[in-house]
């Protein structure tokens, strides 16, 4: 018997992470939610991070006429540094600075710190291109995958509009509009922490940040009710960030049982020395608030496309999912597809009546389920590995995983390798999807108990247990 080649480690990790997405996201029946922060726009346009930020500034004020590290020394935190700049940069304006701003910004009903974050706003306006052409040409593919999740929401401490580039269909509610009007909820943006469009948005400075933990109640609220319904992915934060751990800690409050991970929680960190070899950690612990800490999944990548791929491959749903439609119909004016955010449905009585008839009709009817060849092969390959895993008694996907190996090794057949009466491949995009049949449930049942089995892939094959 042929010898199948070993296969690498991180290859490996990569198709049981990709199937834990799938998985995941076929259990919760929706989009995620992007959390996106300044790493990302870090990565693919070269904005600058805070410490970067704030040297620029200091660069551009004469009235700074200290280095960024004296201020880093003296002050320590880099929002009391944002607060100290904004008042030298008010006092430049009126000085030596003041044809560096319009003649509106000498009103007197404008703020003192405004002027720091008009410049804020020209400067990050500046390294903007004009489309996603223009972003870092070594992404674009990653980039292209990115815009395919078709996000339920995004939601970003970013200033800058590199997401508007990349999500053009949804819609930005940028700082207090969060707070006001009804949102439709579906292909949104929130910018919390201000956009350039509206520089007077941002939230720089310690005055800032007090005034937005004030108002952080609803944006709380609104983020609990995302976390209930919808996968939620982190990405372009260090898991360290503080803006991770104030999210997580509301999290936490809601969460009904302490200590275990939260299974639609998931925080992509890159890393770029990863080998053939490389096994990353699966889990992240998180400290929150008042000592306490939460466990997230964690994924770890050097190229982030096949985590990309993974998110926007969800496959047909076979059933409407009845939360999301009542969230959809609750908090909506207009009915909205998944696909195209804000595609305003027209219905009429008939269309409607004659929608409700079939469970299909009725789920493209809402942007739901993206009916397609589903047919008889999906029929009969309905279960993802975690659904064969508690079908036999377990918690999750990895014992039903152990056992194709086990099976594997005991008869040189692995049944994920081909298209066959216990399994099934489904590509989209680029991401595989496995799913699985009750024959497998009834095999592995057998195997499990280490009784006498066949694998039967068209020419019956006897085994018997050792």
């Amino acid at each position: 018997m042929a010898v199948e080649a070993k296969q690498p480690r991180y290859e490996r990790y990569i198709e049981e992470i990709s199937e834990d997405i799938a998985n995941t996201v076929d259990e919760f029946g929706c989009q995620p939610i992007l959390f996106i922060g300044s790493g990302l726009a870090k990565r693919y346009m070269d904005a600058p991070n805070w410490e970067e930020l704030l040297g620029h500034l200091a660069d551009k004020c004469s009235v700074i006429d200290k280095g960024l590290g004296f201020y880093k020394q003296s002050l320590v935190s880099p929002i009391k540094i944002g607060q100290e700049f904004a008042r030298l940069y008010h006092e430049w304006a009126w000085g030596a600075g003041n044809n560096e701003f319009p003649k509106e910004l000498f009103n007197d009903d404008v703020h003192a710190q405004s002027y720091i974050k008009f410049k804020i706003a020209e400067y990050l306006t500046s390294l903007m291109p004009q489309n996603t052409a223009g972003l870092k040409a070594e992404y674009i593919a990653e980039i292209e995958a990115l815009s395919k999740i078709k996000p339920h929401a995004i939601i970003t401490t970013n200033y800058d509009q590199m997401i508007e580039l990349i999500f053009p269909d949804h819609e930005p509610i940028i700082g207090q509009q969060i707070l006001k009007g009804q949102q439709v909820c579906v292909g949104e943006i929130y910018k919390i922490h201000g956009c350039v469009t509206d520089h007077d948005s941002i939230v720089f400075t310690s005055d800032d940040y007090d005034e937005f933990m004030k108002r952080k109640k609803f944006l709380s609220a609104k983020l609990l009710t995302f976390f209930n319904e919808h996968p939620l992915v982190f990405v372009g934060y260090n898991a360290g960030d503080p803006n991770i751990r104030a999210i997580l800690s509301d999290i936490d409050e809601a969460l009904p049982e302490k200590g275990g991970i939260i299974p639609n929680v998931f925080i992509l960190q890159w890393d770029g020395s990863l080998a053939e070899d490389s096994w990353p950690p699966r889990e992240k612990v998180i400290p929150t608030e008042e000592d306490r800490s939460v466990r997230v999944k964690m994924i770890v990548a050097n190229d982030f496309s096949w985590v990309f791929d993974a998110f926007a491959a969800n496959p047909a749903l076979t059933h409407v999912n009845t939360r999301v439609l009542r969230s959809l119909i609750a908090r909506s004016y207009e009915l909205v597809r998944h696909d195209i955010p804000k595609m305003t449905v027209e219905a009429d009585f008939k269309m409607l009546n004659d929608a409700v008839e079939n469970s299909e009709t009725f789920a493209k009817l809402f942007g739901i389920a993206n009916i397609h060849d589903y047919s008889s092969a999906g029929a009969h390959h309905c279960y993802s590995l975690t659904q064969v895993g508690k079908a036999l008694g377990h918690k999750g996907w990895h014992s039903a995983d152990h056992l194709i190996t086990r099976v594997a090794n005991e008869t040189g057949i692995n049944i994920k390798k081909s298209d066959n009466r216990y399994h099934r491949a489904e590509k989209v995009n680029k991401t595989v999807f496995h799913k699985y049949s009750q024959d497998l449930v009834d095999l592995f049942a057998k195997v499990q108990k280490n009784e006498e089995y066949k694998v039967d892939l068209g020419v019956p094959e006897v085994k018997k247990a050792v």
